[in-house]
């Protein structure tokens, strides 16, 4: 597995999408998961230390789990399925492991919330990550964060070019963004 942290939140103005990008620790990839308005703005708030007036589910998951006695261990990006990730939360309590299915997007709000590891599995990673200093030979263009009309496409799984098409549509001062947090 892959141990990712949330390098950034993107939003594609013309389609008013929302990606969250995963980075991971050890290596150059991203892996771009597209994600909700609601979830985006959860997961921005508490990146940015801000609150809610009110709790968010996942501030309301967290307390029910420490009420509990337990603690989030880590979350999981365990599966890409028809363009569908799936995550797994894992949670220990009382020394006893429960895994819980859940949406990738509300399992990273959770997991920004606990500061907890966000991991991906390798194959996931493989499909759909993106190197964004890739130096490839050959015609395929080498993905640069300052340059928003290149992303490399890879031949194996054609069917995530919609993640290529919605990083090509950002702008360059958004993809820029990616470049200067990867160095934080």
């Amino acid at each position: 597995m892959i141990e990712t942290v949330v390098d950034s939140i993107r939003m594609n103005l013309v389609t008013k999408s929302r990606v969250v990008f995963l980075r991971e620790l050890s290596g150059d990839r991203i892996l771009p998961i597209w994600i909700g308005e609601f979830e985006a703005t959860g997961i921005a708030i508490e990146l940015d230390g801000s609150s809610s007036k009110r709790p968010l589910p996942w501030d309301l998951m967290k307390a029910l789990v420490a009420e509990l006695n337990g603690t989030i261990e880590r979350v999981i990006v365990s599966e890409l399925t028809d363009d569908t990730f799936f995550a797994r939360i894992v949670i220990d309590l009382g020394g006893r492991s429960i895994e819980l299915d859940a949406r990738s997007s509300d399992a990273i709000a959770l997991a920004v919330r606990a500061r907890c590891p966000i991991l991906v599995e390798d194959l996931v990673m493989e499909r759909a990550g993106h190197s964004l200093e890739t130096d490839l030979d050959g015609e395929d263009e080498v993905i640069d964060a300052s340059d928003a009309t290149s992303v490399t496409s890879s031949p194996e799984d054609d069917r995530l070019g919609i993640f290529r098409e919605f990083i090509n549509s950002l702008d360059a001062e958004d993809r820029g963004d990616l470049e200067k947090r990867r160095g934080n």
